[in-house]
């Protein structure tokens, strides 16, 4: 029923390439290598079911599975698909049925993705499919990097016909056959993982059953059914991150993908019979608006995925996932990001009014508190005297706050030593700014400049953009010595905007011109701190993090979801490129104080608030803060984390609490919170502390180093951490050593 055609060991996993009996296709099933000699054969078809049994014979058999594919696509020369499908999915459409299979192709060694000029190093699984009338062929490609948990997919369409072909899908994965370990269909044991996102609240768990979403199938196996999903515009995280898994709940595998695209992006979970498809990316002609037209002897390729399967749970799939991202990291990033060094942001100070003499006053307060960076935000540049906020486009040094220019500040900071950073939005323009009216130069939708609110938006396809932006972004690095750049991005482009071929196609070279800046940023500056922000976490993907030291987690500055956010964002990106806010005041209590700074303990720490006018008291926390925070930054950087705690409810007004235990070689960090919690006696004397206990990696384990509530307690005893916090929001950290 199902003939093999290779199965290939790629670390972890194996890659198994299967082709359906009667057809010319080929699937792709991810399997555990621990797995592998589990999976069974599909049933053929449904014979034992009453809607079945009395049907007339001239409609049996009714086929169990339906045939999968590798890849799909759709052309525009081609018919939509049937079953119910068209406006619900693009895929199994006609030009599906004209794929077939014609060989695969074992490239060792190759180019890694992450560093095509390396050593070679990489396995490529090359696998072609070719149209039966000869159009063109699809190169599908799977790269494994030796020691990464998982592999990255991608496809290349090649016009072989006399004519232009215009595509309207084309998917970076599929991946087919889920799931392999059962017979007949598994809908009770899949669960479908996704993670939602809304400005400041990013990150939020979205588990479902498959009856739950109606992804059952129907019981003459007729109908395409589709769960599609994904982003329309320049901001890819948002209402979704673009990231799916797949757990056989039964047999604790997990199959999970993350796409690496900035731009529109879709993924589907598709059915037709037993088993499931899940695949993804680029945004379709339906859902984003994109027809792509592909000349004679012209190839076109996808953006990559990030693809893992798991003998285990989500977390150790999202683990994986995340662990892929650190090659590029290591590959680009500047040797002082090697210790994590703590940054200050003035924003959340000023608030938009920066001034040479209020940040060198910052400087001062924080000398010997164990912070490296001091970032100029918004507030810095000229603006128009009717400007309540930002203005963007001039970028012309407001010489009322920073008199000379920036110069005399960035080396006064330096001559402190500290490393200088700075805030833009360079790829928009607001009203007031000289070059407003420059509209040849910017994104146009039926022939006008696109607007969204107070912004235009430079076109990054035009030579000119770039040229102008190494004078005004570029230079002004350069020559003042800057060495930390926050670039923010506080709007997107929707559906697209002109292009011959298709709104959708102009959003994707829009995009792709804005990566190639970044790529000329760290050409012109390669030490240059990169942070890559977007009204917080709007651009948390991994094609934008692998071009960034680090990523603004949210603009969550001081809501108390903070460390649920923080905690929720370790499964989608590494902690160590994970910059959370930690806002301080002197109205601050001992808890509050700990409560904020313990959560920037689950990535990066980024203090901000009334600094200046801390207590004493408060300054040696902040110390006592940052000097913990070097101690942990190996753990924060290379560990691995297990999460503990009560299931997330409000966002709002969070109950509960969570703790994270993240461990590497011998040593643990816990980062523990409680929101709202009530006290409980759990055995306490003065029955006034909630009592917790989590387990431990290593049953030897010490405390070693702490910042806690001084009413807060801890402790170890064989392998279980036992803590004790007062009621009401609370926080801590405890650093922890074995051997």
């Amino acid at each position: 029923m199902i003939e093999l055609l290779a199965e290939i060991t790629l670390g972890s996993l194996v890659a198994r390439y299967v082709q359906p009996a009667g057809t010319a296709r080929c699937e792709l099933h991810l399997l555990p290598i621990s797995m592998v000699d589990e999976t069974v054969a599909p049933r053929r078809t449904l014979e034992d079911r009453p809607e079945i049994l009395g049907l007339p014979q001239k409609f049996k058999p009714i086929d169990a599975i339906s045939p999968g594919s590798l890849v799909h696509l759709k052309l525009q020369q081609d018919d939509t698909g049937y079953g119910f499908a068209s406006g619900v999915t693009m895929a199994e459409s006609a030009t599906m049925f004209t794929l077939a299979y014609e060989g695969i192709q074992v490239k060792r060694p190759a180019p890694t993705p992450i560093s095509p000029a390396g050593k070679g190093s990489a396995t490529v699984v090359e696998t072609t499919l070719r149209d039966t009338a000869s159009r063109f062929r699809c190169i599908h490609r799977l790269h494994y990097t030796p020691g990464e948990p998982g592999v990255r997919s991608s496809t290349e369409f090649v016009n072989e016909s006399k004519d232009a072909l215009s595509l309207e899908l084309l998917t970076s994965f599929a991946l087919n056959g889920l799931t392999p370990f059962e017979a007949g269909s598994a809908t009770p044991h899949l669960t479908f993982h996704r993670f939602r996102s809304w400005w400041s609240l990013e990150g939020r768990q979205d588990s479902a059953g498959l009856e739950v979403l109606h992804m059952e199938r129907s019981w003459g196996g007729f109908g395409l059914f589709s769960e599609r999903f994904g982003q329309v515009g320049t901001m890819p995280v948002r209402r979704w991150f673009p990231f799916a898994a797949v757990e056989d709940t039964t047999h604790g595998v997990v199959w999970a993908a993350q796409l690496a695209w900035a731009g529109s992006w879709q993924m589907e979970l598709m059915r037709k019979g037993d088993r499931v498809t899940l695949c993804g990316g680029l945004a379709d002609r339906e859902f984003g608006h994109w027809v792509k037209h592909i000349q004679p002897g012209e190839s076109f390729h996808t953006p990559e995925a990030l693809l893992t399967v798991v003998a285990g749970t989500l977390d150790d799939a999202c683990q994986a996932l995340t662990t892929m991202q650190r090659g590029a990291l290591e590959i680009s990033a500047p040797p002082v990001e090697a210790g994590l060094p703590i940054c200050f942001n003035e924003w959340c100070t000023s608030w938009g009014n920066p001034t040479h003499d209020n940040v060198l006053a910052i400087a001062r307060r924080l000398q010997g508190c164990g912070v490296r960076y001091i970032v100029i935000d918004d507030g810095w540049a000229v603006r128009p005297p009717d400007a309540l906020l930002q203005s963007n486009g001039d970028w012309i040094v407001d010489e009322s706050k920073f008199p000379g220019g920036l110069k005399h500040t960035c080396d006064a900071l330096r001559s402190m030593g500290y490393i200088p950073g700075i805030w833009f939005e360079f790829e928009v323009i607001n009203p007031g700014a000289t070059v407003w009216n420059e509209t040849t130069h910017m994104v146009q939708r039926d022939g006008r400049p696109l607007q969204v609110g107070s912004r235009r938006f430079w076109d990054f396809t035009d030579p000119w953009v770039h040229n102008y932006l190494l004078e005004k972004v570029i230079r002004l690095l350069k020559e003042n010595g800057i060495g930390y750049l926050k670039v923010d991005y506080n709007d997107n482009l929707g559906i697209g905007c002109d292009c011959a071929d298709s709104l959708g196609e102009g959003l994707r070279r829009h995009v792709e011109g804005v990566q190639r800046f970044f790529h000329l940023l760290r050409r012109e500056i390669p030490d240059l701190v990169i942070e890559n922000c977007s009204s917080g976490g709007h651009r948390l993907e991994p094609s934008m993090q692998a071009l960034a030291s680090m990523g603004s987690f949210s603009d969550a500055h001081e809501p108390i979801i903070i460390p649920i956010v923080a905690r929720n964002l370790q499964r989608l990106i590494l902690p160590q490129q994970s910059l959370i806010w930690a806002v301080l005041h002197p109205s601050d209590d001992e808890p509050r104080l700990i409560f904020s700074l313990a959560a920037t303990f689950l990535g990066r720490m980024c203090l901000s608030g009334e600094i200046h006018d801390l207590h004493p008291w408060q300054l040696d926390a902040l110390r006592q803060a940052t000097a913990l925070y070097t101690k942990a930054g190996p753990i924060v950087s290379r560990g691995t984390s297990q999460f503990y705690g009560t299931p997330d409810n409000s966002y709002v007004d969070p109950l509960g609490w969570q703790a994270i235990v993240r461990t590497w070689e011998n040593k643990a960090l816990v980062v523990a919170h409680s929101f709202n919690q009530k006290s409980e006696s759990a055995g306490d004397d003065d029955g006034k502390l909630t009592t917790l206990s989590i387990p431990l990696p290593f049953s030897d384990a010490r405390i070693t180093d702490s910042l806690a509530p001084q009413f807060a307690s801890a402790s170890v005893q064989k392998g279980q951490f036992t803590f004790r916090l007062p009621p009401g929001c609370q926080g801590g950290v405890w650093l922890m050593q074995t051997g």
